[in-house]
């Protein structure tokens, strides 16, 4: 082998080594953005030195040009090349600050700055990225091996494992083609979808923790998933604290209830039980806030860590505030507020104002859950949110002593009393009233559609002051004490997640109905001290039937029987629901503080009854029995015995009709080994489905 041979065979090798290292998910993900980035109307600006000079003018051609495809042309800019500007910058103020001047003149918030350097430590691109902070542009950074000043200060950065500056521009084109390669594939894609969509109603992606292009653990603040939703929420958090006890008298030295023992329980409050209750919903989640550095302050973090949380913390110039509950006999008998005064907010400066800026731009879709403290009201986050709320579904959930929402704004949730506070309208709590409430909202905000939550009657919503309203009604399960702290929040998460996932505001505000109902009847804020669902099915149990399901017949269960409450269970097939159901169901009902159906699945019920059956899907028997009065919720099961159901409910009472009298119930003993008892109700004669469909048959 020849020296030249020999060198250029070491060239090659040192660019093969270094190639297969980059972060080629982060590659695709920058392409993607910038596709992104060129339909909202923002730009890239570029800047390097040298070599890196050259091909950053070579992206930015790429860019305004064509790479591959035919596309709409995207605004880019490579800082180096007008060279007017250039001089006279370096003339005026120095070297140091050529790229970092037009930064702050050319960048606008959501704008990406992309900086190139082999070394990663040229002093102008280090102010450059500064002067983007200032700006709120978001900062990447092409660099040579790291650790290095650039890649450290950059928001993301994509470096190259190469001892030679040759290998790493090398590499660095490689990943301006990569890019625009990804670029090109997700306008294509994205023009696809728009044709597709074109008479259709866009469907809803189901709950996934799961990201198909970063490992876990590595997924970026407010990063979302790969079916492209994730939910940014703004507010005020604070921490709740419930303190449970006894009334059992009254002060003798004055008339004061006498609250004795119980324990204290603590939770996010305000934005951050928002932000956690939409986590617990199977979507990533991030939280802008403002905490306090203390010790209360400290623990809210980590229960947002807990919950998986991401949070960006504009910084609080103050104590974090404590909100507490004393509650007895499943009521609340006074509420503590030990901060009314709201420090300032913003603390932690342009920096934390700019991350805010990166996870909202990047947003499926934004709750601003305002509890009038300030977040809401910061000057510099209104304008980034007013941005946001042009291109991404933006839900306002205000509090009478907040601010008025941005421009743009999709939906605002005020509830029935919130209404009447800000509207300054008078009148009282009938259907009628609510109506007129939340036309005066909307004359107050407006243009912007009201979706009025009307506590345990459900919602009302207001497209138009001129057309008639959507009336929701709520579905509240009978001898269940609720508590509905958090209910509101839940509701305004839950509509703006499915207005993210492209749902009509219509269907989203029913979906949230139906999903803060069911939020209640599970416990209400109690429910955040359970684990997570990982949404992973449990054996023998299917994720099939009502929105409410699984999860929540056994969050049911598991509230009512933490309140000392008697959970009572019945199971059937329920084909075409009769007479005989019904008074089955009404007595079982009147055994307990709650009946769970457990009802079997189409797979099920046909190798129970042959292959004709069942006459109803099983989504539709669900539906049927809870509309009724005497069912708080259905479970839908796959076995052909529903032990796994029962197992996981845990009833105290397992009921099964009058023609069960006086033979062996075959999930007696099963329900005996939990600590229940299996009984047997009255059965209404001559009813059966059997009967009913063969007489169909002979008409």
């Amino acid at each position: 082998m020849t020296a030249d041979t020999s060198t250029a065979t070491d060239y090659l090798k040192q660019l093969t080594t270094a190639l297969p290292e980059l972060n080629l998910s982060r590659v695709v993900d920058w392409g993607a953005r910038l596709a992104q980035l060129g339909g909202d109307g923002r730009r890239l600006l570029v800047a390097g030195n040298g070599g890196s000079a050259a091909q950053a003018q070579h992206l930015t051609a790429e860019l305004v040009g064509r790479f591959q495809t035919e596309r709409e042309p995207m605004s880019a800019l490579s800082l180096h090349a007008e060279t007017s500007s250039v001089t006279a910058i370096s003339n005026d103020y120095g070297y140091e600050q050529v790229f970092a001047r037009q930064v702050r003149a050319h960048a606008r918030p959501g704008d990406i700055v992309l900086l190139m350097s082999g070394s990663g430590r040229s002093a102008n691109l280090l102010r450059a990225v500064e002067a983007a902070r200032e700006v709120g542009a978001v900062t990447w950074a092409l660099t040579g091996p790291a650790p290095n000043p650039l890649a450290t200060v950059a928001d993301e950065a994509v470096p190259v494992d190469a001892e030679a500056s040759s290998t790493v521009q090398e590499c660095h084109l490689v990943v301006i083609h990569l890019m625009c390669a990804a670029m090109d594939a997700a306008v294509a894609a994205k023009d696809d979808t728009a044709t597709d969509a074109v008479g259709s109603t866009p469907s809803v992606p189901p709950p996934s923790s799961a990201s198909s292009s970063e490992p876990a653990g590595e997924r970026r603040p407010g990063a979302a998933r790969a079916d492209g939703t994730n939910l940014v929420v703004v507010g005020d958090a604070f921490l709740d604290r419930d303190h449970l006890g006894r009334v059992e008298r009254v002060a003798s030295d004055e008339p004061a209830l006498v609250v004795t023992g119980g324990t204290t329980r603590a939770r996010p409050g305000g934005a951050a039980l928002a932000a956690v209750l939409s986590a617990r919903q199977g979507y990533p989640v991030t939280l802008v806030t403002a905490l306090g550095q203390d010790a209360v302050g400290d623990h809210l973090r980590t229960l947002l860590d807990e919950a998986r949380v991401t949070v960006v913390d504009l910084g609080l110039d103050g104590s974090t505030a404590v909100k507490t509950r004393i509650r007895a006999a499943g009521r609340t008998v006074m509420m503590l507020d030990e901060n009314d005064v709201c420090p300032p907010v913003g603390r932690e400066g342009v920096a934390a104002l700019a991350a805010a800026r990166r996870v909202l731009i990047a947003a499926g879709g934004v709750l601003v859950s305002d509890y009038g403290r300030g977040v809401a009201a910061h000057t510099g986050l209104r304008a980034v949110l007013a941005e946001a709320a042009r291109r991404t579904p933006l839900v306002w959930d205000p509090h009478p002593r907040g601010t008025v929402p941005v421009a743009h704004t999709a939906v605002v949730t005020p509830n029935s009393r919130e209404a009447r506070v800000i509207a300054s309208f008078t009148g009282g709590d009938t259907l009628s009233d609510d109506v007129e409430a939340a036309r005066a909202v909307g004359r107050e905000w407006g243009p912007v559609q009201v979706a009025l939550t009307r506590h345990e009657h459900g919602a009302v919503l207001l497209a138009d002051a001129e057309l008639p309203p959507l009336v929701v009604p709520t579905k509240v399960a009978a001898g269940v004490k609720a508590d509905a702290c958090g209910a509101g929040d839940f509701f305004a998460g839950h509509l703006a997640l499915m207005l993210a996932c492209g749902k009509l505001p219509s269907e989203a505000v029913a979906s949230a109905v139906e999903a803060a109902s069911a939020y209640v009847a599970a416990g209400g804020p109690r429910t955040v001290d359970y684990p997570p669902d990982d949404g992973s099915p449990r054996p023998g149990l299917s994720s099939a039937g009502p929105a409410t399901g699984t999860q929540r017949a056994i969050e049911l269960a598991d509230a009512v029987r933490a309140r000392g409450g008697t959970v009572v269970a019945a199971g059937g097939c329920f084909d075409l629901l009769h007479a005989g159901h019904v008074q089955l169901l009404e007595q079982a009902r009147q055994l307990g503080d709650c009946l769970i159906v457990c009802l079997n699945s189409d797979d099920s019920l046909s190798r129970l009854k042959g292959p004709s059956r069942p006459i109803v899907p099983a989504a539709q028997r669900a539906l049927v029995l809870e509309a009724l009065a005497s069912v708080d919720a259905v479970l839908v099961f796959e076995e052909d015995a529903p032990e796994a159901a029962i197992r996981a409910l845990r009833p105290a009472i397992w009921v099964k009709g009058g023609d069960y009298s006086g033979i062996q119930i075959p999930e007696d003993k099963l329900v005996s080994s939990l600590g229940g008892r299996t009984v047997v109700v009255p059965f209404i004669a001559g009813w059966s489905t059997s009967s009913l469909i063969d007489s169909a048959r002979t008409r």
